[in-house]
């Protein structure tokens, strides 16, 4: 049984596949489980647990019945973030700087949230907020 994961609702479908899938496998060992850029239903796995689910917004609000709702929040702080324990924190933000993730915030060392903490934080195409980090 697979554990918790998020789901993430795009609107961008292509874009964002096309960035975790080049992303996920290189920073925590993902594997493209099912899905494909077309959409509208993508996942990752980590030695068979789901990791990430992409799911295009659009066909999510129909289900949902919020279709006719805005698709898209005025400016706001972020509400969630997809958090990646990764190896190397350095070495993952060039990767997703390569990969042309906006960057939010540098790699550094966090030693009030925990001795060893690193972090550095990036955006998805879509701006969802991406957490590296190491301990």
């Amino acid at each position: 049984m697979d554990t918790l994961h998020p789901r993430l609702l795009v609107s961008r479908f292509t874009d964002c596949f096309r960035f975790y899938d080049a992303m996920l496998p290189a920073l925590i060992g993902a594997a493209r489980a099912s899905g494909s850029e077309s959409g509208p239903y993508a996942h990752w796995d980590v030695d068979g647990q789901g990791v990430l689910v992409l799911f295009d917004r659009g066909a999510m609000a129909a289900i949902a019945g919020t279709a006719g709702l805005p698709g898209e929040a005025p400016p706001a702080q972020d509400r969630s973030m997809f958090v990646c324990r990764v190896a190397d924190v350095d070495a993952g933000l060039t990767h997703c700087l390569e990969h042309g993730a906006p960057p939010v915030a540098g790699a550094c060392d966090r030693p009030d949230w925990g001795p060893t903490l690193r972090t550095a934080h990036v955006r998805d195409p879509e701006g969802h907020l991406i957490e590296l980090q190491s301990y």
